[in-house]
C-alpha cells in the first residue's frame, strides 16, 4: 500500500470522529479496516493507520485550536466536515509528525480535498494550511532569534569575566 493510500485511509478513519465517540468509535475504526476492499492492508499497515488515528484523536483539542487560530471567520462547527477532517490530518502531520515534511502534508491534503471535498475545498484547505505553515515559520524564526541573543549575552559575560 502506498503512503498516499495509507493517508487516505487515515482520513476516512478520522472522518468517523464526526459520528462516533469512545468505544463505538474504536469499534467502527476496526470494522472499517477489516472491510477495506481495494488493497488489503498488512498487519503493520493496519497498526500504523490505527496508531496515527489514535494519536490524532489524542491531540484533537490542540489541533483544533491551531486550526481555529488561522481560520479567521470560520468556526470549526461551520466548516465542511471533509475539509475539517483534512485540516486535522494535515495539521497533525505538519506540527506533530516529524516524519512528514510540511509541503508534503499540505499537498496531500489538497489532493484529498480535490477527491472528497467540494469545489472550493482545495483552495480553502490550501489557504488554511498555508497560514498555519507561515505562523509556524514565524514562531521558529522568533525562537532562533531568542536563542542567538541568549548566546550573544552569554558570550559577552564570558568575555567580561575573562
Amino acid at each position: 500500500m502506498t503512503r498516499r493510500e495509507i493517508r487516505e485511509h487515515i482520513f476516512k478513519l478520522l472522518f468517523l470522529l464526526e459520528f462516533y465517540r469512545g468505544e463505538e468509535l474504536t469499534e467502527q475504526a476496526e470494522r472499517y479496516l477489516d472491510e477495506v476492499e481495494e488493497v488489503t492492508p498488512t498487519e503493520e499497515e493496519n497498526a500504523y493507520m490505527l496508531g496515527k488515528f489514535h494519536k490524532i484523536e489524542e491531540h484533537l483539542e490542540e489541533i483544533d485550536e491551531m486550526i481555529s487560530e488561522v481560520s479567521a471567520g470560520w468556526k470549526l462547527s461551520r466548516m465542511a466536515k471533509v475539509d475539517l477532517t483534512l485540516l486535522r490530518l494535515a495539521a497533525y502531520e505538519m506540527k506533530l509528525d516529524e516524519d512528514i515534511p510540511v509541503g508534503v502534508a499540505i499537498n496531500e491534503a489538497v489532493e484529498l480535498a480535490k477527491k472528497y471535498g467540494g469545489d472550493e475545498s482545495p483552495a480553502f484547505v490550501n489557504g488554511v494550511l498555508g497560514k498555519l505553515s507561515r505562523k509556524e515559520l514565524k514562531a521558529e524564526k522568533a525562537e532562533e532569534k531568542k536563542t542567538e541573543e541568549a548566546a550573544e549575552k552569554a558570550e559577552e559575560k564570558t568575555e567580561e569575566n575573562a
